[in-house]
């Protein structure tokens, strides 16, 4: 590392003009947004005339990372910088916290809903609620012996008598709001602005995204998800 060089949370950042053109790269799933903008670029620096630039990609399997490496390599070595390299760097992982305030706005004026800020932390300090609902049961006297059935009185056997019925189902118990994180804050329509939204789908045009619709506008839309 070079005297003229800097550190900040999002990692190393040169002063020599390489971070300013590798955070111009947009991205190629969300190109409303840059990798900066993202959070994807976790550093970059310089080092004599070398420059080093670290992106995380969003998740491990994510299929845009190696365009992603070769955007920022050429847009550097465009610049001028002869000396590229491009390097995944996995820890501490991406998480949709990382996205900047900027990359929000834009997001919503894209139409698509961004991840509530810090939701992606919350998530995973907090428990983790599983809502559980019956099994599944078939009505009518159920099979001749041995099966399950259904109703509250005696059902009649292959012997001919009557054996006792299941009890019935028991019925969903609500799965209580996450009460103390940001994920109890409603998902708002980057349409309408309305609060009365509803998830459709956990799969959006991409991986990273869902399908969701308004009540208010009855426009749908797509949500980034929150990891």
């Amino acid at each position: 590392m070079t005297g003229a060089d800097v550190v900040t949370g999002a990692g190393v950042v040169g002063r020599g003009g390489a971070w300013e053109v590798a955070s111009a790269v947009p991205d190629p799933e969300l190109p409303m947004l840059t990798l900066a903008d993202l959070g994807v670029l976790a550093g970059v620096e310089e080092d004599g005339g070398a420059v080093t630039a670290w992106i995380t990609p969003t998740y491990s399997g994510c299929p845009a990372v190696a365009e992603m490496a070769a955007d920022v390599d050429r847009r550097l070595r465009a610049a001028g910088f002869t000396d590229v390299r491009v390097r995944l760097r996995l820890d501490p992982p991406w998480s949709t916290d990382l996205i900047t305030a900027e990359g929000r706005r834009k997001l919503a004026e894209a139409g698509i809903a961004p991840p509530r800020p810090g939701a992606a932390a919350a998530a995973a300090g907090g428990p983790g609620l599983l809502g559980l609902g019956p099994t599944r049961r078939a009505t009518g006297p159920g099979p001749a012996a041995g099966g399950t059935g259904s109703g509250s009185g005696p059902v009649p056997d292959a012997a001919g008598g009557t054996r006792p019925a299941v009890a019935p189902p028991v019925p969903v118990r609500p799965v209580p709001a996450w009460g103390h994180d940001a994920r109890a804050t409603p998902v708002v329509c980057p349409l309408c602005g309305g609060a009365d939204t509803e998830e459709l789908s956990r799969f959006g045009s991409t991986a990273c995204k869902a399908l969701w619709r308004c009540r208010d506008c009855r426009e749908p839309f797509e949500r980034v998800k929150e990891i």
